[in-house]
């Protein structure tokens, strides 16, 4: 949620930056600030008005003790005169209150400067490749027959037991992304992040903390009975750890780590894009959090992003790095950076992490703050990054590593799996 103070000092520049990330209703943003200068001159109505009944109190204790029953009489009227004239003015303020709380949550977040301009994906900007793209032998397919061939993951199957978009792992195709689950969390814990493993539900506050309500609750399964939410990746959860608390300054920057599956009701068009594992309803992921000080939290966002870039290069992908232009980014998002494999056997990209700055979008949501060195109260910077989803990239080790004779995995993770390949 953007800060009024943000909004009142530069409404103009506000209107600008959102226009950057295609928001068509500029409007609320004036609105929003008349609604905050009535709010402002009924809370200071209501307090000049209790200052009043406080004042005018006291002097009947004067009258009383002076034996002014008279005078002390006209001012109890007074004081009840005035202390029912709070009560209209404290409902008006609170409906004001909530209606500038329900228009500010529709902003979304401002764009970085770093932002480039565009509307679609493709005019998001490469800034980095990596990696070699192989050579694929002669009959090569895609994964969706290959999982077939070796038996390792069964849709037919997970259709039955749920629906269309949920697959059975099995077998080695089980194993492989068990590998993986626990290859990435040793990655991550050994780059100074805490392990964590949340709860795969949230309530409606942690799921409108991360800024997940109320823009995505279409996209999210919903536990009517109970009000939690499916969680749409373990960031959800684990940001929430620190929502309504005071971190201490030196604490900073906090990082975690947490494996979870992920559900997502939304499974996209049809067609090639969310065939086999291109797009699921329920994934695995292991997920980055980083609570960074507001000076540092862009020096913390490339140092994400590297992370991400070495742990991609461990497992011998080719990749590249993009930086999302306005129109591609998320509702809360300052700055992403999505990371992009590519499928040999497909001959297209696909996304397997995105690493973004929310900048104070969230923390002012959570109220996640810190007391600077003059004992103020500041809003932390929250990050989050894919470390990694794994259906694209299990998709891409399958097909980039097919041979005749099996599936070769890359040599960082034989020990995990308990072997160099499947077949």
């Amino acid at each position: 949620m953007l800060q009024l103070q943000v909004l009142r000092q530069n409404p103009q520049e506000v209107k600008e930056r959102l226009s950057i990330k295609h928001f068509s209703e500029a409007q609320l943003v004036d609105a929003i600030i008349l609604l905050d200068d009535e709010r402002k001159r009924l809370q200071l109505e209501f307090d000049n008005n209790q200052a009043k009944v406080n004042s005018t109190s006291k002097e009947i204790g004067g009258l009383m003790a002076k034996g002014q029953k008279e005078e002390a009489e006209a001012k109890k009227q007074e004081v009840a005169a005035l202390k029912s004239s709070l009560q209209p003015i404290s409902e008006k303020l609170a409906a004001v209150e909530k209606q500038l709380h329900d228009e500010l949550i529709l902003l979304p977040n401002l764009p970085s400067v770093l932002v480039p301009v565009g509307k679609t994906p493709a005019e998001n900007i490469v800034v980095k490749e990596g990696g070699i793209k192989p050579q694929l032998p002669a009959g090569a397919v895609p994964h969706w027959d290959l999982i077939k061939k070796y038996d390792i993951v069964d849709f037919e199957t997970g259709a039955k037991i749920t629906g269309s978009g949920f697959a059975l792992f099995k077998g080695q195709g089980a194993k492989l992304q068990r590998a993986l689950i626990q290859y990435f969390l040793d990655f991550n814990t050994a780059a100074g992040y805490t392990e964590y493993h949340p709860p795969f539900m949230v309530n409606e506050a942690s799921a409108y903390g991360t800024g997940q309500l109320p823009d995505k609750e279409g996209q999210m399964y919903f536990m009517q009975e109970d009000k939690f939410y499916m969680i749409p990746t373990s960031e959800v959860p684990i940001t929430n750890i620190y929502r309504d608390e005071m971190v201490k300054e030196d604490s900073l920057p906090i990082k975690m780590t947490a494996y979870s599956p992920c559900f997502r009701r939304e499974a996209g068009s049809f067609g090639k894009d969310v065939r086999g594992l291109n797009r699921v309803h329920q994934f695995e992921k292991v997920e980055l959090v980083q609570i960074a000080h507001p000076d540092k939290s862009y020096a913390v966002l490339d140092e994400m992003v590297n992370h991400v870039e070495k742990l991609l290069n461990t497992l011998e992908l080719p990749y590249r790095i993009l930086r999302l232009c306005g129109g591609d980014m998320s509702f809360a998002s300052a700055l992403t950076y999505d990371f992009e494999v590519y499928s040999a056997a497909q001959e297209r990209w696909l996304e397997v992490s995105s690493v973004s700055n929310f900048e104070a979008f969230q923390s002012n949501r959570m109220k996640i703050r810190y007391k600077d060195s003059n004992g103020k109260s500041q809003l932390v910077h929250t990050l989050n990054g894919s470390s990694l989803a794994l259906p694209r990239i299990i998709a891409c080790l399958l097909e980039n590593n097919q041979t005749a004779d099996g599936i070769n995995l890359p040599a960082t993770i034989h020990s995990y799996f308990g072997g160099p390949s499947i077949s």
